[in-house]
């Protein structure tokens, strides 16, 4: 397979995952509503709320992870593999090159933000730009132009709008649930059976919708992984060069004190290094990013 072809399946499976996931929504929202019996207006309140607050975090995303991160701009001089990398790469695709950061830390990861190119960000860890060789750094950072070159940030920033609302939407009817508004609609009408089984699915799915939908989320995240790693190769034309440094990533064991649970997913690779904890399938469900093994066996078919 051509690094072409695999980049147009993973953006085929990228997006069917999202269609699926409105779909997802969208049902949950309506049986939510119908089995608690609550009006469908509690969706748009709930939308517009997420929505608002998604899009702020979306539109501020650089100056917040960077804050988050501890990160500081980069020095040409200190780091002139990353700088010249980068500016290669970016002349090479014509794209606008990204301001450039780095954590001082020994862990070796890095990653990008930004709303959209012109805002873009590449941060890497002084760990990684003093342990990988100019081919490597140069993989990395292809890895990361291509996350900005696909809108991956701008794709995952709809799909945690709709995480957060399959979310909101379910602490919404638990609440108003205790409070016994979904009774008094209830008792208003002739009971029966059906009343009391949609009830049933609309506590089951408020317990287990947000579950569901950030699995989901994680599964688009791993996705986005390979298509950034087949365009990386697009990019610098040596699939050595990224699937050495996975390679070495990997084998740190360093997790990177600058990361939590809730930027985890923007790195090259897990940065918690906690990934270990889970059985077979189940942990492969929970995880960020797909085995590096995976990712490797991948760029060595091109």
């Amino acid at each position: 397979m051509t690094h072409y072809q695999l980049i147009q399946s993973n953006k085929t499976k990228s997006w069917l995952i999202v269609v699926l996931f409105v779909a997802f929504v969208v049902a949950v929202a309506y049986l939510m509503t119908l089995g608690f019996g609550f009006g469908l207006e509690l969706v748009g309140i709930a939308l517009i709320f997420s929505g608002l607050m998604s899009f702020a975090s979306y539109w501020w995303s650089d100056k917040i992870i960077l804050g988050i991160s501890g990160a500081r701009p980069a020095d040409r001089e200190e780091f002139f593999d990353f700088f010249t990398v980068a500016e290669n790469l970016s002349i090479g695709q014509r794209i606008k090159m990204p301001r450039l950061y780095v954590i001082d830390d020994s862990a070796m990861n890095a990653f990008a933000t930004g709303r959209d190119p012109d805002h873009a960000v590449v941060c890497a860890t002084t760990g990684l730009l003093k342990r990988l060789e100019r081919a490597e750094i140069e993989g990395v950072v292809a890895h990361e132009l291509s996350h900005i070159s696909n809108y991956d940030i701008r794709l995952m920033s709809i799909v945690t709008i709709l995480v957060g609302l399959v979310s909101l939407l379910a602490d919404m009817m638990l609440r108003m649930t205790l409070f016994g508004g979904a009774r008094r609609r209830s008792d208003s009408r002739s009971g029966g059976q059906l009343q009391v089984l949609l009830l049933v699915v609309g506590l089951m799915l408020a317990l287990l919708s947000p579950i569901i939908a950030q699995l989901i989320k994680l599964a688009i995240s791993r996705r986005r992984e390979f298509l950034a790693d087949a365009s990386a190769v697009g990019m610098t034309r040596n699939p050595r060069g990224l699937m050495n440094a996975l390679s070495k990533i990997s084998r740190d064991t360093e997790p990177l004190e600058a990361a939590n649970k809730a930027t985890a997913h923007l790195y090259i690779d897990n940065p918690l290094k906690n990934i270990h904890g889970g059985v077979g399938m189940f942990a492969k469900l929970f995880q960020t990013h797909p085995p590096v093994d995976e990712r490797i066996s991948a760029l060595a078919a091109l």
